[in-house]
């Protein structure tokens, strides 16, 4: 599929040269692809927006789970932020951008803030629905087995709301990579988004594509990992699921 989509972007570039300083054949930007690894030139510039995407996946990822194991186990005090979660949420996480300038400036902790704010959401919900989707029936049988409270929550509600934890784990990994971006190119002098504005403005085109294609690659190695690293630490999940089913 992917060599079927790189030959019709070839053929269409070659065929409509009318669009040459715009849309630049499929090869031509891979070999500016290549050159620009092998320069060092886009590593520079790859390494920065990851280190953004680490920083700010990693800290949405503690904060928002987190936050979502005590909503979900504490009715009063889900009842007690509702409205500020249903007023935030759906809000536009590009249009925080001028505020995060406004309150960390121009420097990387103003997109880590962004890309915490915009990968926070999906988490931060997951982890409610996981934690109330816990079946009645295990606590009950804690409760039987007398287990403390600290142990119902690592032995029953952890591993029960891990499956939607997860997903919304692996929701935010592409909106974080999203918003990084995107940031980059509202105010930053390295990283990704940075560079693929930079070339459309000097009309580097097969400089540009090659940046958003090294974007492309990039998201789809970053959901690779993800999923090795899903298939490890839920592979208990899946044996039970299998079992439920046999039975």
């Amino acid at each position: 599929m992917l060599a079927a989509c790189l030959c019709a972007w070839e053929a269409w570039a070659l065929w409509r040269r009318d669009l040459a300083a715009y849309f630049p054949p499929a090869s031509e930007v891979m070999v500016e692809l290549v050159r620009l690894v092998a320069s060092g030139e886009l590593a520079a510039h790859a390494a920065a927006t990851l280190r953004r995407f680490a920083e700010g996946y990693a800290i949405a990822a503690v904060a928002a789970v987190s936050a979502g194991l005590c909503l979900g186990l504490w009715r009063p005090l889900y009842n007690l932020f509702e409205p500020l979660i249903e007023l935030l949420r759906p809000m536009p996480s590009p249009a925080t951008i001028p505020i995060a300038i406004l309150f960390f400036g121009i420097g990387n902790e103003m997109k880590v803030a962004v890309t915490v704010y915009a990968c926070s959401w999906p988490i931060l919900l997951n982890t409610i629905d996981g934690v109330r989707s816990v079946d009645r029936l295990l606590f009950a049988t804690a409760a039987t087995f007398r287990l403390s409270g600290w142990a119902r929550f690592w032995k029953v509600v952890l591993p029960a709301a891990s499956p939607q934890i997860v997903t919304g784990l692996r929701v935010s990994l592409a909106i974080a990579l999203i918003l990084v971006t995107t940031s980059e190119m509202v105010v930053s002098n390295d990283g990704l988004g940075y560079y693929v504005l930079e070339s459309q403005r000097a009309f580097r085109m097969p400089q540009m594509y090659a940046a958003v294609v090294a974007l492309g690659i990039i998201g789809y190695a970053l959901n690779r990992l993800f999923q090795a690293l899903d298939h490890w630490v839920m592979a208990w999940h899946r044996g039970l699921t299998r079992k439920e089913e046999i039975l």
